[in-house]
């Protein structure tokens, strides 16, 4: 899997060179963030990410959204983690379970701020606001 994300990463490098007709002896992460490009890996949990909120938000397929339940849902009591809207998680024995939908969802909407994955926001800025969070820890790593 890294592999295909490094060729990706490449080739996002290679196009935003392009554009900007920077040449290749340049630091790539200045002119992604003067696009407002994400890095590969950062974009895919962007859109997974999205893909969780819309599906908890019931703006999702319905496929998607049986999947994805919030840990005061699942109980029958009431936990102290219920009111931090965090999904709940699925074990898995396996590398390839990790990477499927129902693993990998709540391990990265558990990792957001709470602030980010709120409830109170439109989709838009849902966006907005995980954009900003994911270029803050790309500039922190």
């Amino acid at each position: 899997m890294s592999t295909l994300l490094r060729r990706l990463q490449s080739v996002q490098n290679a196009v935003a060179r392009v554009i900007t007709r920077t040449p290749r002896r340049d630091h790539i992460m200045p002119i992604l963030h003067h696009l407002h490009w994400l890095p590969v890996r950062q974009r895919v949990a962007f859109k997974l990410a999205v893909l969780v909120y819309k599906a908890l938000n019931n703006g999702a397929p319905e496929y998607l959204s049986q999947d994805c339940s919030l840990v005061g849902d699942t109980g029958r009591r009431e936990l102290r983690s219920s009111h931090n809207y965090t999904c709940a998680s699925v074990t898995t024995s396996t590398r390839l379970g990790d990477r499927a939908f129902a693993a990998a969802r709540p391990r990265l909407w558990n990792s957001l701020p709470a602030d980010v994955r709120g409830t109170d926001f439109t989709v838009e800025a849902f966006c907005r606001k995980l954009k900003t969070y994911l270029f803050g820890r790309d500039a922190s790593t």
